[in-house]
């Protein structure tokens, strides 16, 4: 793992915050700690690579907790709707039996006569032709009818078989919810276990270090910001910038799309709102919402999407800095594109 990679995890992970463990439900008692010295004491190299490794599975299962969150969204609306045509179907074909049922009733009590037999008996021939040609055309709309409730029927058949499979989607996205929702709490209750036996003072101050770490990559090293020149490449790709810088000092919380907290797919999600623009939710999605550019090629605007699996994503700001949420118990801050491998780059 590059020595930027490693350095970044672990102080993402050393601040991992009980504000931000509270958001998810997570409890964050502290636990005792090894004397100094003793075998059970787990040493700096220990904690820093379990945590990097927690850390990464809880932002996993943080764009998985926003994705079936998304999908249970999507399909308690689809199946409101298919509930609902499921009823009107069974309305309108209840019509349909009773007018079947009607005409039914009226020809029984009409004795049911063949049309020659009463040809033949009756007293008014041309007059009973008349009529025999009416009772045809109403037999012509009763087949009609009864056409019409079988394909009624079908639709219905197939309306309540649609409902069925939502219904059983939506049991599944929520059972997804919540078996992410618990990878995230044990992760970060894990994490604040292990960091404990780093001491409170020492979090503290790795966590002043990792901010001031990030400040000099975005800043080269430098005592200011430079974006560069590039223009946005959109008028939208420029008030999605502008409305993401505006939420710099916000904290991160999992879940969270604004507008005073966000996670990483949440922001970009907020931000391009403002511009009138709605992403998909998670990460994984967003880096197939527009058309890929090189890095070379980025703009301010543009999303940056990181790491193989696509878990982490922020917006570029110009100048080889990026906008994005960091990690819990950390703010939005500008970074340099270069502090974590990416895997794409995309365009709105």
């Amino acid at each position: 793992m590059p020595v930027h990679r490693r350095s970044l995890l672990l102080a993402r992970a050393l601040v991992l915050t009980a504000a931000a463990a509270t958001a998810l439900g997570v409890t964050t008692g502290g636990s005792a700690q090894a004397a100094p010295g003793t075998p059970d004491t787990p040493t700096h190299k220990d904690v820093k690579a379990q945590v990097e490794q927690l850390y990464d599975e809880a932002e996993q299962a943080s764009e998985k907790y926003n994705a079936a969150q998304d999908a249970q969204q999507r399909l308690q609306g689809e199946t409101a709707i298919l509930q609902g045509e499921v009823a009107a179907a069974q309305d309108q074909l209840n019509q349909l039996r009773g007018d079947l049922a009607t005409v039914a009733g009226a020809e029984y009590r009409g004795g049911g006569m063949a049309q020659t037999v009463q040809l033949m008996l009756s007293t008014d021939p041309e007059g009973y032709l008349n009529r025999a040609r009416t009772l045809g055309q109403a037999a012509e709309r009763q087949q009609e009818t009864l056409h019409e409730l079988v394909t009624r029927q079908r639709r219905l058949d197939q309306r309540r078989t649609e409902a069925s499979g939502k219904l059983a989607d939506l049991e599944q996205a929520r059972r997804s919810l919540a078996d992410s929702r618990q990878q995230i709490q044990q992760r970060l209750a894990m994490a604040q276990r292990l960091l404990s036996s780093l001491g409170a003072a020492e979090r503290t101050r790795l966590a002043v270090q990792d901010a001031r770490d990030a400040e000099w990559r975005a800043t080269r090293g430098t005592d200011r910001l430079d974006l560069g020149s590039a223009p946005p490449a959109s008028e939208r790709g420029a008030a999605a910038l502008a409305a993401a810088v505006r939420t710099i000092g916000s904290p991160y919380v999992y879940g969270s799309t604004g507008p005073r907290a966000f996670d990483c797919s949440g922001l970009m999600y907020y931000s391009w709102r403002q511009a009138g623009v709605t992403l998909p939710r998670t990460s994984q999605a967003q880096a197939y919402a527009g058309q890929r550019v090189s890095l070379s090629e980025a703009r301010p605007g543009d999303l940056v999407i990181f790491y193989r699996d696509m878990h982490h994503v922020g917006m570029y700001a110009g100048g080889g800095v990026i906008v994005h949420a960091p990690y819990p118990g950390a703010k939005v801050r500008y970074e340099s594109v270069n502090a974590m491998p990416v895997a794409g780059v995309v365009r709105l």
